[in-house]
């Protein structure tokens, strides 16, 4: 018998990356997992630099490899910075599933600007998704995990939550944002028998990524050798973590009866706190 045979996962913004990292490894673990995602952004100051993003055709293909697995799923078009879509993703995902056990918070963008030279548009986007849209995102989901008689929810934060980074200060006030809620969360729904997390991702070659050596490579370095330089001179493991790793967290976070409240650092030693 798999870990969690029986249980019904939804992730946010599980068309790629983290998201879809963390959905296959639920689903290996023996869950049925739905997946979220979002065609199209309102805006383009995100990492994906246009508009149309594609997430939800992402999404029915990560929820393809699911059942592929033998495991039950759905793609669910949503904007988690609508209440409308968040209260009708967790409805989609209880009709279709029989109900909700752990419901991960991962949907999230990014955007490079200095504070004097930022938009206000880039701002707002980035509080709306990677805040507001946790937030309705777990409020959706307590109804759900209550009448299972409790369950997990998992908040994807970032070590950008615990120290700033210059250029990235509405993206790292978004994660801090996180980690507060999610501790605060947790003292309210112990009672309920709702154990609430983060997780803190490291450094990971993901679409985010892909956007940030844009501006984080020296002058006549390829993406490539920014790449390799930021894992041989941040990451003290000198290697850099990956969409399964913090796949592998959340699953024991679905099993971990005991812990709640925290903020966990997958990141190969950066953080330390």
């Amino acid at each position: 018998m798999s870990q969690l045979d029986g249980k019904v996962a939804l992730v946010t913004g599980g068309a790629r990356g983290i998201g879809r990292g963390i959905a296959l490894a639920l689903a290996n673990a023996g869950a049925d997992v739905a997946v979220s995602d979002i065609e199209t952004m309102p805006s383009t100051a995100q990492q994906y630099g246009a508009t149309a993003v594609g997430g939800f055709t992402q999404a029915r293909k990560t929820a393809e490899e699911i059942i592929a697995l033998g495991r039950r799923s759905l793609a669910i078009q949503a904007d988690v910075t609508q209440k409308g879509d968040t209260r009708r993703m967790v409805e989609e995902v209880c009709g279709a599933l029989g109900g909700l056990d752990i419901m991960v918070c991962n949907a999230g963008v990014v955007n490079m600007a200095k504070v004097e030279d930022m938009s206000e548009d880039a701002w707002d986007l980035t509080f709306a998704v990677n805040t507001k849209g946790v937030f309705l995102s777990c409020q959706a989901a307590i109804p759900a995990l209550k009448n299972r008689g409790g369950g997990l929810i998992i908040n994807i934060a970032s070590i950008a939550g615990k120290s700033g980074f210059g250029g990235l200060a509405h993206y790292c006030a978004s994660k801090f944002a996180v980690v507060g809620f999610t501790n605060s969360l947790a003292k309210e729904l112990a009672q309920a028998n709702i154990r609430v997390n983060a997780i803190c991702p490291g450094i990971l070659r993901t679409q985010m990524w892909e956007y940030l050596a844009e501006s984080l490579k020296q002058p006549d370095e390829s993406k490539e050798d920014s790449w390799q330089r930021w894992v041989k001179n941040v990451i003290p493991q000198g290697r850099p973590q990956t969409p399964d790793d913090i796949g592998q967290l959340a699953v024991y976070l679905s099993v971990a009866e005991n812990v709640t409240g925290q903020a966990i650092n997958v990141d190969g030693g950066i953080e330390l706190h």
